[in-house]
């Protein structure tokens, strides 16, 4: 939470409530106005837990929790990617962050739906302000308190018309964040697969399969669609059993508010662009052209004799 230069008092505690660091604001108040507070309060960023002791949040907002280094995690990154980064610029051991993502009884504490079996889809992309020292557990609070902070009230709305599970949607954001290179096609990327899954069609995604090696591949290959795992969409119809990634807002607005279009498939072009078709007869010349395309601009790049 952020208490900005300049706040009163009651501003700061009204943030304390809404971010349910309090349960007794009223009571607060007085017991920080008795503790003198009001003339000694420090602006900033601060990480504070709910249930914290009133004492320790006084002491905190008297002396300033200064922000002392930035954390940015960009869309689309694996939860292992995240623990390496994590590692590097935080100094967190990468298997403590990646035990914390793990701990179910921490994401049950946390909000995060029961059959999710990491916090894998929830770790927010985005830019943290964090104190020194951070631990594991700590950062996977708050880049999933990010993540509940973004959800927007409307879109619960939405979910429950599309009759999926949040979870369900995250999984499909996740695939969505990992499939789009150029952010126009990110409604119509969605709308293909949100096609298939109404007409129970495997989602034949590549990033799955990829998921499924534990590592990113550079080209999914023929060789690889045949990857024993529940996350290989080439062989398991339906949404796989959790996110393999982490998705910015615009793609969980995809997710939930598709392209009002037919398509059934995809492939993409060597600039990131898709080409989008309805039948499958369409879809192999659309891969045709895209091969053409290719074998054109090898032989430009080749150098005369």
């Amino acid at each position: 939470m952020t208490i900005p230069a300049g706040a009163t008092l009651d501003a700061a505690i009204d943030s304390l409530a809404a971010n349910r660091v309090l349960s007794h604001p009223g009571a607060f108040r007085v017991y920080a106005k008795l503790r003198g507070l009001a003339g000694s309060l420090k602006s900033g960023v601060y990480l504070l837990r709910q249930g914290e002791s009133w004492s320790d949040v006084v002491a905190t907002l008297e002396r300033g929790r200064g922000v002392e280094q930035r954390f940015t995690v960009r869309e689309g990154l694996r939860l292992a990617e995240v623990a390496q980064l994590a590692q590097a610029q935080l100094r967190i051991p990468r298997d403590s962050f990646t035990a914390a993502a793990e701990d179910s009884a921490l994401l049950a504490g946390l909000g995060l739906p029961e059959e999710a079996p990491s916090a894998e889809g929830y770790l927010f992309p985005t830019t943290y302000l964090l104190p020194l020292r951070i631990g594991a557990r700590e950062l996977v609070r708050v880049m999933t308190h990010q993540f509940a902070e973004q959800w927007s009230p409307e879109w619960q709305v939405r979910l429950d018309s599309l009759h999926r599970s949040r979870h369900e949607l995250v999984t499909l954001a996740s695939i969505i964040e990992a499939e789009v290179r150029y952010d126009p096609d990110r409604p119509f990327i969605s709308a293909v697969y949100h096609n298939r899954l109404k007409r129970g069609m495997r989602l034949e995604a590549d990033p799955t399969v990829s998921y499924a090696y534990g590592r990113r591949l550079k080209r999914v290959w023929e060789k690889n669609l045949a990857v024993r795992s529940s996350y290989n969409t080439y062989l398991h119809a339906g949404l796989p059993p959790g996110p393999i990634a982490q998705p910015g807002r615009a793609s969980l607005a995809a997710a939930l508010y598709p392209a009002d279009v037919p398509f059934l498939y995809f492939v993409a072009q060597s600039d990131g662009k898709h080409i989008f078709s309805t039948t499958y007869p369409e879809h192999l010349a659309a891969i045709k052209r895209v091969k053409e395309m290719r074998r054109a601009a090898r032989a430009l790049q080749r150098p005369a004799r």
